[in-house]
């Protein structure tokens, strides 16, 4: 196990120092020392921020990844059916972004004087109208 500085870690995780400090804060991650003012880590904080970068990309708020991922343990307090259906949920969000990215390439591309006039554009927005209600 290694000692990083702050420095190190927000070069190595890609994120500021404020960022990590907020994370600190919030109890996702832990300093395990200072060398004056500034935080020390041992390296698997490392781990624990891609894990928290996993969380936020699968669509967890950083107060749920810290009910569901507890720092020091490396425990995920996830069912498998819990994991499935948040992975089914972003599937069906790329489903959606995709619908809606051919709808806008549409709109760029097509010619017809007025898209509502288009039958394609209209078959496009009903069905990015029908995939899911914004919330």
């Amino acid at each position: 196990m290694y000692v990083l500085d702050i420095a190190e870690v927000a070069e190595r995780s890609g994120l500021t120092a404020s960022t990590l400090r907020y994370y600190e804060k919030r109890g996702l991650i832990a300093s395990d020392s200072r060398n004056g003012l500034r935080r020390q880590y041992d390296d698997t904080v490392l781990t624990q921020l891609a894990l928290i970068r996993l969380g936020q990309k699968a669509g967890y708020s950083l107060d749920e990844i810290a009910e569901l991922f507890r720092p020091r343990d490396g425990v995920l307090k996830l069912s498998p059916s819990e994991l499935r259906r948040q992975a089914d949920d972003l599937r069906m969000q790329a489903k959606d972004l995709h619908t809606t990215a051919a709808l806008l390439d549409h709109i760029a591309a097509c010619t017809a004087p007025s898209h509502l006039e288009c039958p394609r554009f209209q078959n496009l927005l009903k069905a990015t109208h029908s995939a899911r209600p914004l919330t």
